[in-house]
């Protein structure tokens, strides 16, 4: 019996797309069982977009100023290109409620917190002035709740004395392009499944995330 053939995956960035690389470079090492289809931005000056060229994935972009419009295009994007996964990487526009109903289950982002702690943004800046002594990210499913969706894998990394957001962000970011791209490969590989408004994974619900302990290796 043939192998299935690889999901067709659509990734959507609006900064310098390095989850989206990580995922594409994962793919392309045959390390998950999908094809990067289609890269979309929301800023036609996003660094990403390029470096998703050099990969040889597709690209296009649509302002912030299109309005509605952006997620007309968008479905028309994913139709035409007959996406059945979305990975939502450094992506900052908020989708609606209707378009995520339609994704529902097949759309995944990460956020760089341990949620539910410190939704939103500059959850760095966040971290240090709270003293936190502990951080990291989050992959979970996208729902209509602002990074509300059930979570599915977690990084977790020490706050060292004097770090700044800078050199926190760079720690959990080299987290994020180890298990963004495992995640996805549960997804892709239907291991990970969304069943009864909830993230199961091989055949159990997942009541707490996977974690990822970062702490005591180097990434």
């Amino acid at each position: 019996m043939s192998a299935a053939a690889p999901l067709k995956l659509a990734i959507l960035i609006s900064g310098r797309g390095s989850n989206m690389e990580a995922i594409v470079r994962a793919c392309q090492a045959g390390e998950i069982a999908v094809r990067p289809t289609v890269v979309v931005a929301d800023r036609p000056a996003a660094a990403g977009l390029v470096r998703a060229r050099e990969l040889g994935v597709e690209t296009l972009a649509w302002s912030r100023e299109s309005g509605v419009a952006f997620e007309q295009l968008l479905t028309d994007t994913l139709d035409a290109h007959q996406v059945e996964l979305i990975a939502l990487a450094g992506f900052m526009r908020v989708l609606s409620a209707p378009f995520v109903a339609r994704h529902l289950g097949r759309m995944l982002n990460i956020h760089p917190s341990l949620l539910p702690a410190y939704r939103g943004l500059h959850t760095h800046r966040r971290v240090l002035a709270a003293g936190d002594t502990v951080h990291g990210a989050s992959v979970h499913f996208v729902t209509a709740e602002l990074d509300g969706g059930p979570v599915v894998l977690q990084s977790k990394v020490a706050v060292e004395r004097g770090d700044s957001e800078a050199t926190l962000a760079a720690r959990v970011l080299a987290t994020e392009h180890v298990i963004y791209p495992r995640a996805l490969g549960w997804l892709c590989a239907r291991r990970l499944v969304w069943r009864e408004s909830g993230a199961w994974l091989d055949g159990r619900r997942l009541d707490a995330p996977i974690l990822e302990d970062f702490r005591a290796r180097p990434v």
